[in-house]
């Protein structure tokens, strides 16, 4: 039985790899305005203040960081939201793994010495008496804390492992995956004290939320060892960068190195502070917009979600039915006897049906045996709870 074919409309808000855009499959279209778009593909640009078209169904960021998305606004206004966790993890870890050498060897300062000298005829000479004030030390044998052990702090706590170095790793909330990919070396600290007593680096690898900003403050830092080395790749706002410049001072802290310039940080004694390099090579850049692509289609097509940060994840496969129906709605009691109900009372059997919730949001979707009314989804919308409904699939 012949799929109907959709024809949808994608708008980019920012530039998106050309990896994944050859990945949009027959009946995308790439549009130059937002108005009448059923998904958007975004990077980094604010979103916040931006006004959603009525016909807006998803939004996919090609990256894991979603704090420039409204996603309250979003999921009440039954808009699913993707992120692409994972697809840049190899490139963040380099960084942090280039961090970890450029905290502990003063590899900056030897190249700016070479720099300002750069006329001098005896250089290699010079260079050889000024050397010791750049040499540092190995980060074989020092011991490395890993705050978060998501997609990247696994990657950069084997990474470090390899390099010889001892690992301490705290995540309350550690999947069953991390877990399996984690090596077994890694040391599990019981809680954040005991992690900054016994390591002399330590690196962030944990979301923005209310319960981590600002983590890395004045109390936190007094826990750490004298001459700690601290890297933050995750989120600028982990860290209170007034306390960090105190420390940096005082010599507490002996290096900070960080992904995030701001005029505080830029001037920061003692820190390297990068222009956001992390997940900005041109794999990482590939790898998250084919995830972003896919991810966004998978839903529109066959209303599977995959990555959501406001919607639970439920895959159905492909639909084989008459029709398929998606409902986006609240999770409270008695909304699975509505919808079945409805169903039932207009004599559309239901094939399959799966449900999932997260939070205070459900989604179910359901296989129909016989084609619907065109007036399904505009009564449905008539219960109370249901946010959004799509008819996903149709054949004809």
């Amino acid at each position: 039985m012949p799929r109907q074919m959709k024809v949808r409309q994608i708008f980019c808000l920012n530039a998106i790899s050309k990896a994944g855009l050859e990945r949009l499959r027959e009946g995308y279209t790439l549009v130059n305005f937002p108005e009448g778009a059923a998904g958007i593909l975004v990077r980094s640009a604010d979103m916040r203040e931006m006004e959603f078209p009525a016909e807006l169904r998803a939004i996919a960021r090609a990256g894991a960081g979603v704090n420039n998305i409204p996603l309250d606004r979003c999921s009440e206004q039954g808009i699913v939201v993707f992120n692409t966790p994972g697809a840049n993890a190899n490139s963040v870890k380099e960084l942090v793994i280039a961090g970890l050498l450029l905290a502990s060897r003063d590899i900056i300062g030897g190249n700016e010495w070479v720099k300002a000298h750069i006329t001098d005829a005896d250089i290699a000479r010079d260079g050889e008496k000024a050397k010791k004030a750049f040499a540092g030390h190995e980060i074989k044998g020092r011991s490395l804390g890993v705050i978060g052990l998501g997609a990247i702090g696994v990657l950069v706590a084997n990474a470090a492992i390899a390099l010889g170095m001892e690992v301490y790793g705290y995540d309350p909330y550690l999947s069953v995956r991390s877990a399996w990919q984690l090596s077994p070396l890694v040391k599990q600290a019981e809680n954040l004290e005991a992690l900054y007593a016994a390591s002399d680096f330590v690196t962030l690898h944990v979301p923005a939320m209310d319960a981590t900003r600002g983590m890395v403050d004045a109390k936190a830092i007094a826990r750490m060892r004298d001459g700690v080395r601290v890297l933050n790749f995750a989120r600028d706002v982990l860290v209170d960068e007034e306390a960090m410049g105190a420390a940096l001072r005082s010599g507490k802290v002996a290096r900070y190195v960080s992904d995030f310039p701001n005029p505080l940080s830029a001037a920061l004694e003692n820190a390297i502070v990068l222009p956001h390099l992390g997940a900005s090579t041109e794999e990482a850049e590939e790898n998250c917009a084919i995830m972003a692509a896919e991810e966004l289609q998978d839903y529109l097509d066959n209303g599977n979600i995959t990555h959501s940060v406001n919607y639970p994840d439920l895959n159905a496969g492909v639909c084989e039915t008459e029709a398929r129906v998606a409902i986006l709605h609240r999770n409270v009691p008695n909304m699975l006897s509505q919808i079945t109900a409805f169903f039932g009372s207009n004599g559309l059997n239901i094939e399959n049906l799966s449900n999932k919730a997260r939070g205070q949001y459900a989604y179910t979707l359901l296989d129909i045996s016989h084609p619907m009314p065109r007036d399904t989804v505009e009564r449905l919308r008539e219960i109370g709870g249901v946010l959004r409904v799509r008819r996903v699939a149709e054949n004809i």
